[in-house]
Formats: structure tokens, sequence, C-alpha cells
């Protein structure tokens, strides 16, 4: 068997249930990317892409084998969308920095204005309404709750991507959603990964809230010296 083949099929033990070695390696990539974008550093793009297309394969059980009874499309199809926003966002910083010559970080963060605010509510609730019946129709399990996640992780991608404060704000709903509703599906370590994201999504919101206030805070001018007025 080649690692290809091994990453596919190895199984670990956790708790007397069986448990996939790629949904750990999965949710790995996807805390490294995590990490990386705390630091507003262009590689957690990529580096969350991998993560992406182990966790797809994670939550199509009706294709892969999986070990769980359970099939989560919005869990899935949320892996694909997350693949095609991080080429956006990847493009996005990837040209910020080079507009910047390589000194600065990649994106500075800000608080969304009051009209993009309501842009992500608006989409929140339109696209949580649309994804619901889609969800419940293929036969996803805990469809709303799915809805929630795939909706809410897409608009804080996106946010991410535009560098808004708020989108940390948005994980922390995500993971109060999932956690629960990986741990009755026996997604474990997903499980357990977004409980680790809810702590660093905290950290991460005080961190980029902090950089934001730096960034906007007005220049005190420096008062001339004696020798500089007298000349």
């Amino acid at each position: 068997m080649g690692p290809l083949g091994w990453l596919l099929d190895a199984q670990v033990q956790v708790a007397g249930s069986p448990v996939l070695v790629r949904e750990i390696v999965g949710n790995v990539f996807g805390l490294g990317s995590a990490l990386l974008g705390l630091r507003r550093v262009v590689w957690a793009w990529p580096v969350g892409m991998i993560g992406n297309a182990l966790l797809f394969t994670v939550f199509l059980g009706a294709v892969f084998a999986t070990p769980q009874a359970h099939d989560l499309y919005g869990q899935a199809g949320r892996q694909v969308f997350f693949f095609a926003v991080s080429v956006y966002g990847w493009w996005r910083w990837s040209r910020n920095r080079r507009a910047g010559a390589g000194q600065q970080p990649a994106v500075t963060p800000r608080w969304a204005t009051g009209r993009e605010r309501l842009g992500l509510l608006a989409a929140a609730a339109l696209g949580t309404a649309a994804a619901y019946p889609v969800l419940a129709a293929l036969g996803s399990w805990g469809p709303l709750p799915d809805a929630w996640i795939l909706v809410g992780s897409l608009l804080a991608t996106y946010g991410m991507a535009r560098g808004w404060v708020e989108f940390w704000l948005i994980w922390i709903a995500v993971d109060a959603v999932g956690v629960p509703l990986l741990l009755q599906g026996g997604f474990y370590p997903s499980a357990a990964m977004y409980l680790v994201y809810g702590g660093f999504c905290g950290w991460g919101l005080v961190a980029w809230w902090r950089t934001s206030r730096r960034a906007t805070a007005p220049v005190t001018p420096i008062p001339p010296t004696y020798s500089e007025v007298a000349a």
C-alpha cells in the first residue's frame, strides 16, 4: 500500500471507535491554516486547501468509505466552497503582499462597515434558509445546523479574505453549532478540533482587534524642537 492508499484507508481507535487518519490530518492542516491566517501569512490559503480536500472525503461517506453512519453533505459541500473561496483569498492576499513589496502582512484587519455587516446578516439568513431544504432533500444528517455551518463557514472565509475582524465572530458561532453536531455524528477529531478552533478564534479576535486599532489610531504630530523653531 502506497502513502496515498494508506492515507485514504488508515484508521485509529479513539475511545473505542474507529477514526480515519485522514480526518485527523485534514484537521491538522485546517489548524495550520488558522494559525497562518492569524499571522496574516499568504500560505494560510494553500495549506487550508489541502485540509479541505481531505475533509471532503471524510464527510461524504456515501462515496468514500468511512466508519461513520452519517453523511454530512453540508460539511462536505463547504469544503468545496472553501476551496473556491480560498483561491480568491490566496489571490487577494498575494496581490496585497506584492503591493507592499513583501514588507507588510498580506492584509490589514478592520471592522466591517455598517453596510457590510448588514450584507453579512442578510447572506447568513438567506443562505441558511436556502441551504436547509437542499440538505434535507439530500438526506443530510441534521440539515438545519449543517446548513448554518455551511453558510457561516463561507461567510467567515470571505470575511477573512477581506480582512474583516468580524470573521472571527462568525467562526465562533459556527463552532458553537458544529461541536454538538459532530459529536452526535461520531466525528470525534473534527468535534475536538472545533473546540480548539473556538478558543483559538477568541485569541484571533483579540489579536486582529488590537491590530485594527493600531492601524486606525491617529498619528500624533511631534512638536518641533527649539532649534527647528529658531531656524
